[in-house]
């Protein structure tokens, strides 16, 4: 494994368990969507990363965050 490599893994495992260990709640009517989204791309991102598919899990994890903080933003989800 390259250097790069190594660290894009660090990176995708710190942002994975970040976001296993954030706490929030459904708010509004779109809050279910937000959550499955939030679910569904932390969980291609364990996934791509047990393949060894580095850029994938690092990208499903950066989409998984996008979820979470617009729904907070749009008042869907609170932390």
């Amino acid at each position: 494994m390259t250097d790069t490599e190594e660290k894009l893994e660090k990176e995708t495992e710190k942002w994975l368990e970040k976001l296993k260990n954030e706490d929030f709640e459904t708010v509004g009517d779109g809050g279910k969507m937000f959550l499955e989204n939030i679910e569904a791309y932390t969980k291609d991102a364990e996934y791509f990363l047990e393949e060894g598919d580095l850029i994938r899990a690092f990208e499903a994890v950066v989409w998984a965050w996008s979820w979470l903080e617009i729904g907070e933003e749009m008042d869907e989800l609170n932390r």
